[in-house]
């Protein structure tokens, strides 16, 4: 890391981007510093308005640069709108510092799709650099290093300059990582095992000293169960045999060419594997048609491991048998029999090394041989204990079986006890404590603080609508006029666009739909909309909002709408959320609830699996609208089971709600609202 010493000149706090703290900004800064210091991990449930990045990155930074070893900070966020607010806060950190303390130095990258125009399979290289002369290429490099830690760069100038000079904007921020302070990435760098120990050695970062802070850390259980998730068909595996005998060809072809015994021993290993793989396929075939005798087309069952991993060893078994009566082409030999104990590994070591050519860009996916390899090394892993399962669905032509890791803890605890310390935050990190026993944060290193929002319960009040729901067996039309109803009432009564999330894309259809508001033009998410569709939503609001005009947004909970988007300036008057967001039920999700029930205890599983996140996810789509102190805003919930118990305990304790009984009530409340707050 760079660095040399920087002396605190500015009083307690000598990284913030502000001039003065916030409200509640002063305890998370001590509270982080301090759990840091003692490389432990603070869980930050921050509101909006905290200001909880500035107040991250300054304990952070404070930390790091007093510390003998420097260690790298890494800001770690899947959302690419927060890696300009971790760059525009470090611009502001410096020019806070300046003339007193050195610049702190920063690296933004994101996925290398996004920065790479064109990526060669086979040799992992871009086409970023045919433009320039291999002579001048490595000044060229250096002088955009040089650009980029000399000023925090938001990554699109980074790719800009790096296409005027004719380099890789992609290698060239990595190399640039081991002279910053700060590097701002995506999860995966960490949290995805391949990504991690492949991006961080080559990047000049060891994680055992790094600082990690998790923008939005709600999302990080369910981002590394995601990450485990792989789908294994009798087609994927005709696939990856297929792959192995084209790798295959290949080294046959490098063996006339160069017959070291390397080359022959690898060729001897994917032959195995190979053979191995064609019997698998047949016996996968026997075992997907048993499955699929045994449920409906809309059933799903668990898979026993222990069942299909035996499988495996029978294809193995039985090709061991054959070995001696195979007649082999070219006097190759067999590779020698691999014990049973070590089988799933090889084999999973062995697929992932296959390399196949693509006709086209297009054609350049993950190859099903590497997909398999990742099932195998989970299987070996992991496949001995109940954080694992396997769950077949009869959907398509032969049906599938997916991979799932119950216990994204079994990853992220190992993670967290390595790194330097860490700060986990997010406004709906809530309660804490939760999300400390999910990912299984070290007891005696976990701080946990639920900050209370700085925003007054007048400037945000939230109203219960005690006379609807989308409880299953109370779905009916006149449920539904009756939500309209409501929703009218508040147009009618307030003022600014609305914003309504849904449970689902169904049920918004249902409810939403083709049903005509007055005052307002609607504005319907889709599942097909891009990343540009939604980046251009926040601007169209502010230019309907200068015409004079009113949008009625719609969107889903835990979509894009409802998370990730920063409604700045005020731009949203009023939320509206429909329904409780609870999973459906699923083989799956009892498996979870099971497994979280031995673990937690049986008084947790409802709640950390079912109630919890779905009040999670409303948490996130109420705090859609304020974004500053100035900011005001009502919600509205469309539900009665706001009012229960079972959900009242999972929203944060200082939340007062308001009850209305019908729409002239919602309408009346709303006109109160408006005429009495304004923004500031």
């Amino acid at each position: 890391m760079a660095g040399d010493s920087i002396t605190d000149d500015r009083g307690e706090f000598p990284f913030l981007a502000h001039s003065e703290p916030r409200p509640g900004q002063i305890d998370m800064i001590r509270e982080c510093r301090e759990s840091l210091k003692k490389n432990g991990h603070h869980l930050a449930a921050a509101p909006t308005g905290i200001g909880k990045t500035a107040a991250a990155i300054a304990a952070a930074l404070e930390v790091a640069l007093e510390s003998t070893e420097k260690p790298h900070i890494l800001f770690l966020t899947g959302r690419q709108s927060q890696h300009k607010i971790v760059i525009d806060t470090v611009r502001k950190i410096n020019s806070m510092i300046e003339g007193v303390k050195r610049p702190i130095k920063v690296v933004d990258i994101i996925g290398r799709e996004s920065m790479c125009e064109v990526v060669d399979v086979q040799s992992g290289r871009c086409l970023c650099e045919q433009g320039s002369s291999e002579s001048a290429r490595g000044r060229l490099k250096d002088d955009v290093r040089k650009f980029i830690l000399e000023y925090p760069r938001h990554v699109e100038e980074i790719v800009d300059k790096s296409k005027t000079w004719g380099v890789c904007a992609w290698q060239t921020c990595r190399s640039a990582v081991k002279d910053s302070d700060i590097l701002v990435c995506d999860y995966n760098h960490i949290f995805a095992e391949q990504v991690r120990e492949s991006s961080l050695p080559s990047m000049g970062v060891n994680l055992k000293n790094c600082i990690l802070i998790v923008d939005e850390a709600h999302n990080l259980p369910d981002r590394i169960r995601m990450s485990m998730e792989r789908v294994i068909t009798p087609i994927i595996i005709r696939n990856a045999a297929m792959e192995l005998e084209e790798y295959m060809g290949t080294l046959e072809n490098s063996a006339m060419k160069n017959s070291s015994s390397n080359t022959m021993q690898s060729l001897e290993e994917v032959q195995w594997a190979f053979e191995v793989i064609k019997l698998l396929r047949l016996k996968l075939g026997d075992y997907f048609r048993t499955l699929h005798s045994q449920v409906s087309d809309d059933d799903e069952i668990i898979v026993s491991v222990q069942e299909f991993t035996e499988k495996i060893h029978q294809a193995c078994d039985e090709f061991e048998g054959l070995v001696g009566q195979m007649k082999l082409d070219q006097n190759i030999a067999i590779q020698p029999l691999i014990q049973r104990s070590q089988r799933l590994l090889r084999l999973s070591e062995i697929l992932a090394k296959v390399v196949i050519d693509t006709e086209s860009e297009e054609e350049a996916s993950e190859p099903d041989s590497h997909r398999i390899s990742y099932i195998f090394e989970a299987i070996e892993k992991f496949g001995k204990t109940s954080a694992f399962c396997m769950v077949f669905s009869p959907k398509g032509k032969e049906g599938k079986i997916t991979t799932h890791l119950l216990d994204p803890g079994v990853l992220s605890g190992e993670i967290f006890a390595m790194c330097s310390g860490s700060i986990l935050m997010s406004g709906t990190l809530y309660p804490p404590e939760m999300y400390a026993d999910i990912l299984s944060l070290p007891k005696r290193l976990t701080t946990k603080t639920s900050y209370k929002s700085p925003f007054a319960g007048e400037r945000r009040p939230v109203l219960i609508a005690k006379d609807v729901t989308t409880r299953y067996n109370e779905r009916s039309e006149g449920m539904w006029n009756r939500m309209r109803s409501h929703i009218q009432a508040l147009i009618d009564g307030s003022e600014g666009h609305i914003a309504v999330f849904c449970p689902s894309y169904r049920l918004m259809e249902e409810i939403i739909g083709d049903v005509y508001f007055k005052g307002v033009k609607k504005r319907v998410e889709s599942r097909d909309w891009s990343k540009d569709d939604i980046d251009k939503i926040v601007a169209e609001l502010k230019t309907e909002r200068s015409s004079g005009n009113r949008i009625l947004l719609c969107g889903v909970f835990g979509a894009r709408l409802s998370e990730g988007i920063d409604y700045n300036d005020g731009v949203l008057g009023s939320v509206v959320c429909i329904g409780i967001p609870n999973p459906p039920p699923s083989v799956l999700s009892n498996s979870l609830k099971q497994y979280v029930a031995d673990k937690f205890g049986k008084e947790n599983s409802w709640r950390y699996t079912v109630t919890q996140p779905a009040i999670n996810s409303i948490l996130q789509a109420m705090g859609r609208p304020i974004r500053s102190v100035e900011d005001r805003a009502l919600i509205l919930l469309l539900d009665k089971r706001n009012g229960d118990r079972t959900y009242t305990n999972c929203y944060p304790k200082s939340m007062k709600m308001n009850a209305t009984n019908d729409p002239k009530t919602t309408n009346a409340f709303a006109r109160r609202f408006f005429r009495r707050v304004k923004r500031n």
